[in-house]
């Protein structure tokens, strides 16, 4: 081949394939994953962190960030029911802050906080022993009212309108 004909190569970068690759991200407070893994967690992108789910419940959710360090942490799938019993284990936990409400299901365990490892290390203790009170099926709510059964099943508190005749 000519020199003419090798020209059109762009050269590799050092240490460089020539495929393209995309760089996996960097796992935040992987020993979580590792303490969970006899229930074969599985992982998914979520609000720019990673959740975890084991079988069919969100347990547990890693972030480290850069630009938002006040929920960096293990962020706690529970409900507001729970907080209380919680936060006599926990007592750094909080609720989140990047939803902009004052009480929110999700509690964190910050990365900030001086005993987050061991805190990190007890939650993934509850969860191995299945405690109720970490974990949320996606898209399940609690109930909030007598209504709350007639609106998950999409119908209206509202008496329904009689339907004319031709």
């Amino acid at each position: 081949m000519s020199k003419a004909g090798r020209s059109k190569f762009l050269p590799l970068p050092m240490g460089g394939s020539p495929f393209a690759v995309k760089q996996r991200k960097i796992v935040p407070h992987e020993f979580v994953l590792e303490a969970i893994a006899s229930l074969s967690p599985e992982t998914r992108p979520m609000f720019g962190c990673l959740a975890v789910y084991v079988d069919d419940k969100i347990v547990l959710i890693l972030r480290d960030r850069g630009d938002q360090t006040q929920d960096n942490g293990v962020w706690l799938a529970t409900t507001e029911g729970h907080h209380e019993s919680l936060r006599l284990l926990f007592p750094h936990m909080r609720s989140i802050q990047a939803f902009g409400k004052e009480v929110t299901g999700w509690q964190v365990l910050p990365a900030d906080a001086p005993d987050f490892e061991a805190a990190a290390l007890h939650a993934c203790e509850l969860i191995v022993a299945r405690d109720p009170r970490i974990g949320r099926v996606p898209g399940t709510r609690p109930a909030s009212g007598a209504n709350s059964r007639t609106k998950k099943k999409g119908k209206s508190s509202k008496p329904a309108k009689a339907r004319r005749s031709s």
